[in-house]
């Protein structure tokens, strides 16, 4: 059996993207629709990143840019429109250009966990589009988030499907 965190256990963590399913989210289910998950959870681990040093404007600041190389996406339960919504972010571990990441999306209407991204996302450095080693200070600072989430009593589970290289 696989164990996620709680939605009681995410509470823990900083809010994200807090905001109500928009009707224009909704699809013919009557729920939001798929790529609306993904494109939530971009944005939830978009604001995080900003407490790292990844700022989002950082391909116009800096040159670098954060580039998504994997998704695989767990649903629990549907959101709909009006439910209110919000990111919790983990960083699990971080390679030389890369970094492992999960991103709960939580129903914060009905008080459970809707779905969990799991993400490996690539350091860019925009003049040559190529992966690029972390600059130093944001490096230091994922370490640093990394040990603070892997300190958390939360149970972890990945999909197994991916991980840094």
């Amino acid at each position: 059996m696989t164990t996620h965190p709680t939605y009681d256990q995410l509470l823990e963590l900083p809010a994200y993207v807090e905001q109500p399913v928009p009707m224009p989210f909704e699809d013919i289910n009557g729920h939001l629709n798929v790529r609306h998950y993904i494109g939530i959870a971009s944005e939830g681990l978009d604001e995080s990143l900003v407490e790292v040093g990844i700022p989002q404007m950082w391909p116009l600041t800096d040159g670098h840019a954060c580039f998504t190389a994997e998704h695989h996406v767990t649903y629990f339960h549907e959101l709909r429109t009006g439910d209110t919504m919000s990111a919790r972010v983990i960083l699990l571990g971080r390679s030389e250009r890369a970094a492992h990441v999960l991103i709960y999306l939580l129903d914060e209407t009905h008080q459970r966990v809707a779905c969990v991204v799991e993400e490996i996302f690539l350091h860019i450095d925009l003049e040559t589009r190529r992966t690029a080693p972390w600059p130093e200070d944001v490096a230091a600072k994922l370490d640093a988030r990394i040990a603070e989430h892997r300190a958390l009593p939360l149970p972890i589970t990945t999909s197994g499907s991916m991980a840094l290289r």
